[in-house]
């Protein structure tokens, strides 16, 4: 078992680390623009991803020739961007906002090793059970977890804030572990 463990966190690292630079290469073209989204509307575009997830899933191919381990890294950096949202709020409209250049990803690494740690300890509890499961099982919990977060957003307390990190954290981890499974059988 601790070699399926190793490997988990192998991979975990090894996929986290080409979902960073993705966004950074975006962060490069775009800049910190998704600032500028409330959490609400960064859950719905990872309800995009996931809706377009099951659809390729479904179909078995994609019209326009971008298969699903394009989506699930947009949904770990989508996680990223939502659980910061969350945590700081949107920019200030007359002010520079505090979270620019270099900050983004101190917080984007801080929010990964948080989520990491995370993983570890729910995995041990789990015992890997996700290495049983298949891509599109992963798919239809971050699909039901997307919808709890949209609702939990709508209510914005601070325990449903709360709930919506933890759901989100689910999210990433979720995503992390479907590249893993995917990258073996790629549609």
């Amino acid at each position: 078992m601790q070699k399926a463990y190793d490997d988990t966190l192998r991979d975990f690292d090894r996929i986290t680390s080409k979902c960073k630079d993705i966004f950074v290469e975006k962060l490069r073209l775009y800049g910190p623009s998704w600032r500028h989204f409330r959490p609400a509307s960064l859950a719905d575009q990872m309800l995009i991803k996931a809706r377009r997830i099951r659809t390729l899933e479904t179909k078995g191919h994609s019209a326009v020739g971008e298969g699903i381990i394009p989506e699930y890294q947009a949904l770990v950096n989508y996680s990223v961007m939502t659980i910061l949202q969350i945590r700081f709020g949107l920019p200030p409209e007359d002010a520079e906002d505090p979270l620019s250049g270099p900050r983004i990803l101190e917080l984007y690494d801080a929010t990964v090793e948080e989520i990491r740690r995370l993983m570890l300890a729910k995995n041990a509890d789990y015992g890997e059970a996700w290495r049983h499961m298949l891509p599109s099982s992963l798919t239809d919990m971050i699909l039901v977890k997307l919808l709890r977060i949209r609702q939990l957003l709508v209510e914005n307390s601070e325990t449903t804030r709360a709930e919506a990190l933890s759901n989100l954290q689910d999210i990433f981890n979720y995503s992390i572990f479907a590249l893993i499974l995917t990258e073996k059988t790629e549609i």
